[in-house]
């Protein structure tokens, strides 16, 4: 099976392609954009390319439609008879809230139909962005913390398998794809043995993004890693 795999060189898409599969790599960053590249002849997709992150999009909204949407379109139009599995995500349930959320929305209305849209929620382990909140808890970085906020966090291994369940099934649609589990940020701060100022966060990110996984339940599928006991295993002593 030849895999055309976007997004290769990013955080997921770094993961994913050491596993033992037929690989055709895409990404921006080795000079591949999707929105002008020549797009190779595949069995099936698997497509994590994009911008990705709500503040970011607040601040770039078109690049963040251009990106997510309209190089999303042309590689549907291209791979519209092939098996597609996209990259989401959780803020696609509210997609007023940012322009990041309403391009991930927006992608799930134009997908094919023989593909399957994947609402990713908060992923961390190797290779995740050093702003994002587990690697700076990591590294005992955090500058301040959401009082009223609540993460699915689901490790990156976790959302590989996932990929590749929905490689080898015929499942079609659009699914929540997390642990099911979500712990409010100050609990996890703490458990870290962190202490930083306070925050209220703001309408444009969602109060809670626990995943729905009845799906996922259903064909014996479920999150292995804890988010706790990583923190612990990875975390810097001073």
């Amino acid at each position: 099976m030849k895999i055309l795999l976007t997004g290769s060189d990013g955080f997921i898409g770094s993961n994913l392609r050491n596993a033992d599969y037929h690989f055709h790599n895409l990404d921006i960053k080795s000079g591949n954009d999707i929105m002008t590249c020549e797009l190779p002849d595949v069995d099936c997709v698997i497509h994590l390319a994009g911008l990705s992150g709500v503040r970011d999009s607040l601040n770039n909204p078109t690049d963040y439609w251009k990106t997510n949407v309209i190089a999303s379109q042309r590689l549907f139009e291209r791979y519209k008879d092939k098996r597609i599995l996209y990259a989401s995500s959780s803020t696609a349930h509210e997609p007023w809230r940012n322009p990041y959320a309403m391009s991930k929305y927006s992608m799930e209305q134009i997908a094919p139909p023989n593909s399957v849209g994947m609402r990713f929620t908060t992923v961390y382990g190797p290779g995740a962005r050093e702003s994002m909140l587990i690697p700076k808890i990591l590294r005992n970085d955090v500058q301040y913390i959401n009082t009223n906020h609540k993460r699915d966090f689901i490790h990156v291994d976790d959302i590989i398998s996932a990929i590749f369940l929905f490689l080898h099934n015929d499942f079609k649609g659009v699914l929540d794809v997390g642990t099911g589990i979500t712990n409010k940020l100050t609990d996890i701060l703490k458990h870290a043995g962190i202490e930083c100022p306070l925050a209220i966060g703001g309408e444009t990110e969602r109060l809670n993004n626990k995943a729905d996984t009845s799906i996922l339940n259903s064909f014996g599928w479920k999150a292995n890693i804890d988010l706790f006991k990583y923190i612990t295993k990875n975390k810097v002593t001073n």
